[in-house]
């Protein structure tokens, strides 16, 4: 059974698990945000993300677009960025939600183009991408699996992608980088956590599983078709990568000042 708990960049989710049984039989599909990010930015939760919750693998990977309303006269990044320095009255970029890899991608953006547009937070990007197919919001920070359709079909524009290279699924996609703003690399992952006491064999029975599936051929492709990058893990290895990334998140907050 599937039960879909968004809002608080995952700590609804996560509380639901942390009150499930530790015995494998539930688990969370979420993104990095809560295991991530400095306690202060997480608020007032009952959990410990480092310690109540064991990382099984990570699923896939994806990048983040900067994408524009249709009607946004703006049409290239270097544009954009010249307005809100100019002038920046009308200009807000939503995203999917506080603390979440979204806001990163977008203070990030802020910091590096040395802008101050108003970020805006929603309840994950889906809500993001409907905004700007109505215009009610002129920018949002969108995901290849959420928003590849509505691109292709010319209903958003893509300013910009947060990968050090071009995406090969949307290769028109300029990079930050490539846009006037070298080193910009910022992606997010979905990864598969189970309750902190479920039994060591049980989480390694689990994250074999998850990583023999993901290695399979047309599972891989099935993920790349929707826009993320298949990214199995070992226990090991994806508590490696929520050390490196908790220090990476930490030390961006303290260079852009953030609260």
């Amino acid at each position: 059974m599937i039960e879909n708990k968004p809002g608080g960049a995952g700590a609804i989710a996560l509380e639901a698990l942390a009150a499930a049984q530790a015995d494998g039989h539930t688990l969370l599909l979420g993104g990095a945000a809560p295991f991530t990010s400095p306690a202060a930015m997480l608020g007032a939760i009952s959990f410990d993300p480092q310690k109540d919750f064991i990382p099984v693998t990570i699923v896939a990977e994806v990048p983040f677009i900067l994408g524009a309303a249709s009607d946004l006269p703006e049409k290239s990044l270097g544009e954009l960025v010249a307005r809100a320095k100019a002038n920046p009255k009308g200009l807000t970029i939503g995203h999917g939600g506080n603390n979440t890899a979204m806001q990163y991608t977008a203070m990030l953006f802020n910091h590096m183009a040395g802008t101050k547009i108003e970020l805006v937070p929603y309840r994950g990007t889906g809500p993001v991408m409907n905004d700007l197919l109505g215009s009610h919001i002129p920018l949002g920070i969108l995901d290849p699996p959420t928003s590849m359709s509505q691109i292709q079909a010319g209903k958003i524009r893509p300013l910009a992608i947060s990968t050090k290279k071009r995406f090969p699924l949307l290769p028109e996609i300029p990079t930050f980088d490539e846009s006037g703003m070298p080193g910009f690399e910022f992606t997010g992952w979905f990864g598969i956590q189970v309750r902190t006491g479920t039994p060591p064999e049980v989480v390694d029975k689990i994250s074999k599983a998850f990583i023999a599936v993901l290695n399979e051929p047309d599972v891989a492709e099935k993920i790349r078709s929707v826009g993320a990058e298949p990214h199995p893990m070992t226990v090991a290895e994806q508590a490696e990568a929520i050390k490196k990334e908790t220090v990476m998140r930490a030390e961006l907050l303290k260079t852009m000042g953030a609260q």
